[in-house]
């Protein structure tokens, strides 16, 4: 049979639907005032029409607002924009969930990249055997985090849900009534969500989509690839980190960490006992029927007359599921033991905890942490620490640490920082009881500088009468130095007799975790991707020198700025000289609803980094290997990238750019994450305080995606002025690795919007700073099509810019919405006597239509 070209499947299933229910959604009326709808399209049109002629944001709407109403005041044009608003927001809704449900007509499900494609690859190559022994000892690793990038409240989530089954069965009936019900449900959440409410927002994707796809996966290849026999690798996992995840977050207690880790391990009991049920109604032969209602009444028990207590073990539940396993194979002819064995998949994979529970504080906060700790046995007279402590070098320091042993108590500090530091490595202690060992194992350093920082933590868990911790400690490497120096201070550690006596234990394995997000904010988008890569190889190298084995954690985010877009071809092209036994990510706001969000979505993305890994390991195994010549090119490409993006960034300009122009202080006022937007509570802004989710989510409001392309058309042009544009040229073609990082830099391009803040360019104070980013995306778009042999950017994923192109029109009636608010907030303050009211009202419209803009962004991923 013919299968259509993607985009057509795409405008077949997606853009016609779109158009249709659309036309239906804009007649609903919401209010009292049903015009809205018809408005719209017209003020849509508008926009367009209007950035073509170069008009400002506040020219197009007053245009519209004199055409369309009748001597509007300004009353009535804010009362528009945020009826407007309400629309946009509920259009894109509409949108996410018409995506939803094409999704496994737009993408082929059992293409490249599925797990059907690589038994065919495996069975033509002739690599059974060694995909066999890769499915062994690899593992994909998920790490779901509460970064705020998502602004849908719960009950919108479970209407996006509802709807996208509605448009998969074209029940248009209930697709009227699901539009009408969001058009009466409110998008905005009063209070802030504490760090408990996210982790029960996101334990629903842990129950209704990830332990079904996970174990569908393990089973089918069990049953295919493994002839039956079961996987003893736990070969998903999934990690979480709302809850556990302290830094720069003050509302993480220990009383939320232990509740979290209690909701997960319910969560999967409960899972596990509606499975129990549903193979009750199967196994219903002598001498199996009682031990299956035996198993379904203890957990039902645990899960629903529970107040912490358990009414089964692990071991217990196994034990008896492989002896009904037994039973029906010896005596029932093994009738519904595939069901049996499905069940037993998710067991290996989940046990009782169903997902780690990261704990992630920084090093700074450690460091003074610490010298609570040093202070508190000083002044008790205890031996425990020299009493010149803090006058010793580094290296001495290193060696008071490995032997350092004892049992603090968290309730005598008066610090609360400290107190709730040294609480967080019990809480990992009682996890572990309660959940097992994985239910928390891995404690995460960020902004991890040297090798003390490790051993402090490493101490500071061994003061918790912990001698021999069964914990992961994790150094996070984030800025362009940290990551250059990555290796050397993993050598400092893996020579400490100590720290490699607890490596020996944990395996000699050794996680390191790098972050994109502040890589990209310090050093611009080449230099913190190149950056990375580089410290791969040079920390694999020092690993394998010292027989350990690193295992590699990214900190990505959603779009390519923070190191997402099309993260599986990053790791098919890594190559020999990069360890990659696992693939751990992280996965975070609208990345988890639009990458894993559907049972056909996650299993399709999961499928993807897994084949990612077999492309790496089985099929390409000496392939994707860098040059010295290659290495040179994109290490001169890194480099002229980073000059231009400092000069950028140290404009004097720069900070009050963003304070003054972009939506960045206007993170704080919205109650989606309760992390503050900043780490420190200066009021006064330091680059370095700044958390990188609002920084790049600032130049996307401002539709200029900077930390996404800035210095790449700079560096590109140096080696087509100076003669060597072959160069380049070759090196895309050629490596994988650099094409995805191009291709990744021009989606940033097509979702760039210039003419919005074209009227920037006449501001007496931010014109020539406006100006620079100006010429330097000219550059980029330019040289990137040229490199690529293209007309228009994302050429070669039509079905991929035709999304975004939708999602990018959508939005235009918020974009120009909210620089309109903005241009009348920076007149009003200008004003001799201040409306205080009106410019709340109109910072209102831009903290509003700053949801809408970030949830269209869905497909950044």
């Amino acid at each position: 049979m013919y299968t259509l070209p993607k985009i057509e499947r795409f405008n077949q299933d997606v853009l016609s639907k779109y158009h249709i229910y659309n036309s239906v959604f804009i007649t609903l009326p919401f209010d009292s005032i049903d015009n809205t709808g018809a408005l719209l399209p017209l003020f849509t049109e508008t926009c367009e029409t209007g950035f073509k002629k170069q008009e400002t944001p506040k020219e197009i709407f007053d245009f519209f607002s004199n055409r369309y109403l009748n001597n509007a005041t300004e009353k009535d044009k804010i009362d528009l924009m945020f009826r407007f608003i309400q629309y946009t927001e509920r259009q894109i809704v509409l949108f996410d969930a018409i995506e939803d449900a094409a999704f496994p007509e737009v993408n082929n499900m059992e293409g490249r990249g599925s797990l059907r494609d690589i038994k065919e690859k495996s069975d033509a190559k002739e690599k059974d055997e060694e995909l066999i022994e890769f499915l062994e000892n690899f593992n994909v690793r998920t790490v779901l985090t509460a970064h705020p990038t998502q602004f849908y409240p719960g009950p919108v989530l479970g209407i996006i849900n509802d709807l996208t089954e509605a448009i998969r069965l074209n029940d248009l009936l209930k697709i009227k009534e699901l539009l009408a019900q969001l058009g009466k449900t409110p998008f905005i959440q009063n209070e802030k969500p504490n760090p408990y409410d996210e982790a029960v927002s996101l334990i629903w994707y842990l129950e209704n989509v990830f332990y079904a796809t996970s174990g569908e996966i393990v089973h089918y290849l069990q049953k295919n690839i493994l002839g039956g026999n079961a996987i003893q690798n736990q070969l998903i996992k999934l990690g979480f980190w709302p809850g556990g995840d302290r830094d720069g977050n003050p509302f993480v207690t220990t009383e939320i960490t232990l509740k979290v880790a209690e909701r997960l391990r319910t969560s999967i009991l409960k899972c596990y006992y509606i499975e129990m049920r549903n193979l009750k109604r199967k196994l219903t032969f002598s001498g199996v029927d009682t031990l299956v209602a035996e198993l379904e009444h203890k957990l039902y028990r645990s899960v629903f007359y529970s107040k912490g207590e358990i009414y089964i073990t692990l071991d217990e539940l196994l034990t008896q599921l492989n002896l009904i396993r037994d039973i029906i194979i010896e005596k029932h002819q093994s009738l519904y033991l595939d069901d049996l064995e499905a069940f037993l998949v998710k067991i290996n994979l989940f046990g009782f905890h169903f997902a780690t529970l990261d704990i992630r504080q920084n090093s700074k906060i450690h460091d003074a942490v610490f010298k609570d700790v040093v202070n508190h046995y000083l002044n008790s007279g205890s031996e425990i620490f020299p009493s010149n402590y803090f006058d010793l070098s580094e290296e001495e320091k290193l060696v008071v640490l490995s032997k350092v042993k004892g049992e603090l108590n968290p309730a005598d500090f008066e610090n609360e920082i400290t107190r709730s530091t040294l609480e967080s490595v019990q809480a990992i202690k009682t996890i572990q009881n309660a959940n097992g060992e994985f239910g928390a194992n891995r404690y995460i350093i960020s902004n991890n500088e040297s090798a003390l920082n490790v051993m402090e933590t490493f101490a500071m868990i061994r003061l918790n009468n912990w001698e021999n911790p069964t914990v992961d400690i994790i150094p996070l490497f984030e800025s362009v130095d940290d990551l250059q120096n990555a290796h050397h201070i993993m050598e400092q550690l893996y020579t400490n007799p100590e720290y490699s006596k607890h490596l020996q234990v944990r395996g000699n394995k050794q996680t390191i975790m790098l972050g994109f997000s502040d890589g990209t904010k310090d050093g611009g988008y080449l230099m913190a991707n190149w950056s990375i890569y580089q410290a791969k190889i040079a920390l694999t190298e020092m690993s394998r020198k010292y027989g350990i084995k690193a295992i590699f954690f990214d900190g990505r985010g959603g779009p390519p700025a923070r190191g997402g877009g099309k993260t599986h071809k990053f790791y098919a092209s890594l190559g020999p000289k990069i360890e990659n036994n696992e693939i751990q990510i992280t996965v975070q706001g609208q990345t988890i609803s639009s990458n894993f969000g559907t049972l056909d979505s996650c299993r399709y993305n999961i499928e993807n980094l897994l084949t990612a890994g077999v492309t790496n390991q089985v099929f390409s195994k000496e392939k994707n290997e860098l040059s010295a010549d290659e290495t040179q090119i994109l290490t001169q490409l890194a480099d002229l990238g980073y000059e231009k993006y400092l000069s950028f960034k140290n404009h004097p300009k720069f900070i009050p750019y963003l304070e003054k122009m972009s939506t960045l202080k206007y993170y704080s006022k919205t109650n989606i994450g309760s992390r503050p937007s900043k780490r420190s509570k200066s009021e006064s802004l330091d680059f370095a305080d700044l958390r990188a989710i609002p920084f790049v989510g600032s130049w996307s409001q401002l539709k200029q995606n900077v930390p996404g392309f800035f210095g790449v058309g700079s560096a590109l042009k140096y080696f087509e002025e100076s003669g060597q544009w072959d160069k380049v040229h070759d090196l895309y073609h050629n490596s994988l690795f650099f094409k995805t990082l191009l291709e990744n830099s021009m989606m940033s391009l097509a979702k760039s919007f210039l003419p919005l803040t074209a009227y920037m360019r006449n501001d007496a104070e931010f014109g020539e700073f406006w100006q620079i980013i100006f010429d330097e995306f000219q550059e980029t778009k330019r040289l990137l099509l040229k490199i690529a042999g293209h007309k228009t950017l994302m050429e070669n994923y039509p079905d991929g810019i035709a999304s975004i192109q939708v999602r990018e029109r959508i939005v235009l009636p918020l974009l120009t919405i909210q620089q309109y608010a903005l241009l009348r907030i920076n007149e009003l303050n200008k004003e001799t006597e201040i409306d205080e009211e009106l410019i709340k009202v109109y910072e209102k419209i831009v903290t509003r239509s700053l949801f809408g803009n970030t949830n269209a962004s869905r497909n950044s991923a």
